[in-house]
């Protein structure tokens, strides 16, 4: 009997030694993840902000996180253009990365979303997996889907279903002026916006639907006049950094009174434009808002006590955060094995439970309605320093604001 227990137990106890191995086996890594994003040029304030927000975090998560990894950031600046983030891509898979992270324009996502498809068929055992923060373009994850593509913003589809059911009960909404950016995000909301506030709310009148260059227009006056003159009681736009932040200026220098939709007004200069004018005028549709309790609101005061400045791409916490899930699910940091445990993942992020859906990559998560107003006992943080703040008004559960997918995943 001895002699047949004796090799069970050795066999047993390498079998444990091995498990405990593989389970410690990314523990300690290194995972670089590059960062590639404008930091010149008008959008620049908005990348600077983004690379303290990631490198932030990385040095938080790199305390305790559930595979034991330390994150690099390395920030690469695309000066917002496809073509020049073809070649950030390749200086960072020459730096080792093998894992990008980007959200400054979906036209940059789509041509990054190819390249990142390509080199990973030409160079098996080299894969990389694009991690999107914030390009919202539906068709990232409906007909352009990727198996290494993974979204962790709401895409812009999801943000009007949410900002359209608070709309829907706004008995001043009547007359509706929409200005977005001339590219595929701007189209995106400008399409959405009337298809689906004609389906909750028929009597809605579109006044207006202009498109402008992105981030070039340096005076919104004849836009605004433009806006002023259609008798426009609303504007929704998807306008981001400096043309949100002009856009809103010239507003206030031109005394527009109509009510501001929007989907970034918390992104840097946008706050203090808005400033004291702005009060009670200006809503904001967003997987967070600027008062978010417990651990993530004392993260975002360290980080405006270290900087001076505003924690406001929240669902970068999000994104280290499941890249880590899936690097001890899968025991691994190869990317391969990542994307596969990353699908479908779930877990508790900054604003409640979240899921990779996996049929599209897409998180799926509950969003906020917040209207810009003075800050109070319940509402205590001063956004860009203003004494406003962005204060929730609704919350919405994932379901309301999810939408269906086309995607055809096609995986290794």
């Amino acid at each position: 009997m001895k002699l047949v227990r004796k090799p069970l137990v050795m066999a047993a106890t390498a079998a444990l030694l091995l498990a405990a191995g593989s389970a410690q086996a990314q523990k300690g890594e290194t995972v670089k993840i590059a960062w590639i994003d404008p930091l010149s040029g008008l959008m620049a304030p908005v990348g600077q902000n983004q690379v303290k927000t990631f490198q932030f975090l990385a040095e938080h998560f790199n305390k305790s996180n559930p595979a034991g990894v330390k994150f690099e950031i390395i920030p690469i600046d695309n000066k917002l253009s496809p073509a020049e983030s073809l070649n950030a891509l390749k200086a960072a898979i020459d730096q080792g990365a093998r894992f990008i992270t980007q959200g400054n324009g979906s036209s940059v996502a789509l041509a990054l979303v190819d390249a990142v498809n390509k080199h990973n068929e030409r160079n098996p055992g080299k894969e990389v997996i694009y991690l999107n923060h914030a390009a919202v373009d539906p068709d990232l994850t409906n007909s352009k889907c990727s198996y290494w593509h993974f979204r962790f913003d709401a895409d812009t589809s999801m943000k009007m279903e949410a900002l359209t059911t608070f709309m829907k009960d706004q008995a001043d909404v009547k007359k509706v002026y929409l200005i977005n950016q001339n590219y595929s995000h701007g189209h995106q909301v400008s399409k959405f916006a009337k298809e689906i506030m004609a389906r909750k709310r028929p009597d809605v009148q579109f006044v207006g639907d202009d498109l402008h260059p992105l981030a070039q227009v340096k005076d919104f006056a004849p836009y605004v006049a433009k806006i002023k003159a259609s008798g426009a009681d609303t504007v929704i736009t998807g306008n981001w950094g400096s043309d949100l932040t002009l856009l809103i200026k010239a507003a206030n220098d031109a005394g527009l009174n109509v009510k501001f939709y929007t989907y970034y007004a918390s992104v840097s200069g946008a706050p203090t434009a808005i400033g004291a004018a702005g009060a009670g005028r200006v809503y904001m549709v967003a997987y967070g808002h600027s008062n978010m309790p417990g651990a993530f609101g004392k993260l975002s005061d360290e980080f405006k006590a270290k900087f001076n400045d505003d924690l406001y791409t929240q669902d970068v916490y999000n994104e280290l955060l499941a890249v880590s899930e899936a690097m001890a699910k899968a025991k691994s940091t190869d990317p391969v094995k990542v994307a596969a445990a990353m699908e479908g993942l779930k877990f508790k992020g900054f604003n409640g439970e979240v899921e990779i859906r996996k049929a599209d990559h897409q998180m799926q998560q509950g969003l906020f309605i917040s209207v810009w107003q003075k800050t109070d006992a319940k509402n205590k943080y001063s956004v860009e320093n203003t004494g406003y703040t962005f204060a929730p008004v609704k919350a919405y559960d994932a379901y309301v604001a999810s939408t269906p997918t086309s995607c055809q995943m096609k995986r290794p």
